[in-house]
């Protein structure tokens, strides 16, 4: 259940809760968009007014610890205690700071029998955008490319290769849709023209993200139509006009952790890195990524530029769709392992 609010929570965590009474079902909710009501109070409203007087004798299940803190709406451990439900599981302790084991500990503070860690792998996978970003204080990196079978991503020239076709495309924007950023290198702009966007699935468009150090892009092309929010990292300004921000940074410091330090104060839990292939190797050389997507499409071979390499990984999902084969990769010096 918590997994339908993919793309549309951030920066809060993916939460579903269901509220059972003698092994039935009376109460099932999750959290579906940033600001309104959280799963708990979704799983409680949608109890029927027949049931409602069970709720004293039922246990509540959630996918993550309830909050105690005011946010966008009042604390869950609230309505849990003025509800009387006597029993909460959960199942992952939720680190943000302002809870972080605080609301078990009001629940049992107040008498409501509680037990974490169940199933708490399944958890930390379904939010590790949400873990990697208090754990590690930088967003969720994800890298993703297409390449050719014999594995190029580009013309020689640089020029662009259409190596995925309408299905492909569209899981590729179903990803976009998934996370809060997408970035790309000062030539992949220039030469893919891309817009970065979601058009081909139904969800926000992730905030754009484009390498320009020294501010050498046209202002012709696509990232600069003010269609969703872009920020343009360079050595030179900031500013900002519409949905178009210059973020400077420093020069003599390396760049990659620099736009992570600044994407975690932003508060961008997930960044999906789509070329090209300096700034892919880039984020693998200094180790700081997640998970890899690569798709080949295998009756396609040219002499172009090589895709990047992989180190420290381990393939943990494939699927073939047509000619081309979906892999999945995480980096083996992260926190999430795979299921």
């Amino acid at each position: 259940m918590a997994t339908l609010g993919s793309g549309m929570v951030a920066p809060n965590p993916l939460v579903g809760a269901v509220l059972v009474n003698h092994s039935r079902i009376i109460g099932e909710g999750y959290h579906a968009v940033y600001g309104q009501a959280h799963a708990e109070v979704n799983c409680l409203a949608s109890v029927a007014p027949e049931d409602r007087k069970l709720i004293k004798e039922s246990t509540l299940y959630v996918s993550l610890e309830p909050c105690t803190h005011y946010g966008k709406t009042p604390p869950c451990t609230d309505l849990i205690i003025r509800e009387g439900i006597p029993k909460v599981f959960v199942g992952n302790i939720d680190p943000f700071p302002a809870v972080n084991g605080r609301g078990l500990a009001r629940l049992a503070n107040s008498g409501v029998e509680t037990k974490s860690g169940i199933l708490e792998r399944e958890g930390a996978e379904l939010n590790k955008r949400f873990f990697t970003f208090y754990n590690h204080r930088r967003p969720y990196v994800i890298l993703k490319w297409a390449q050719t079978g014999n594995g190029r991503i580009s013309s020689q020239d640089g020029s662009r290769l259409h190596i995925t076709g309408p299905v492909v495309n569209r899981i590729v924007h179903k990803w976009r849709a998934e996370e809060s950023a997408i970035l790309v290198g000062t030539r992949t702009a220039t030469t893919d023209d891309p817009r970065l966007t979601v058009r081909f699935w139904r969800g926000n468009n992730p905030i754009r993200i484009v390498i320009d150090l020294k501010l050498k892009l046209n202002k012709i092309l696509k990232i600069f139509d003010n269609e969703s929010k872009t920020l343009i990292i360079n050595y030179y300004e900031n500013k900002s006009h519409l949905n178009l921000t210059f973020i400077k940074i420093e020069k003599g410091r390396e760049v990659i952790p620099q736009i992570l330090e600044i994407l975690f104060e932003m508060k961008i839990q997930s960044l999906i890195v789509e070329g090209g292939r300096h700034t892919l190797q880039a984020f693998i050389d200094f180790g700081i990524w997640d998970e890899a997507r690569t798709l080949t499409n295998h009756e396609i071979v040219s002499d172009g530029i090589g895709a990047p390499a992989l180190i420290n990984c381990k393939k943990y999902f494939d699927e073939t769709i047509g000619t081309t084969t979906i892999e999945f990769f995480r980096n083996l010096g992260g926190e999430i392992e795979p299921n």
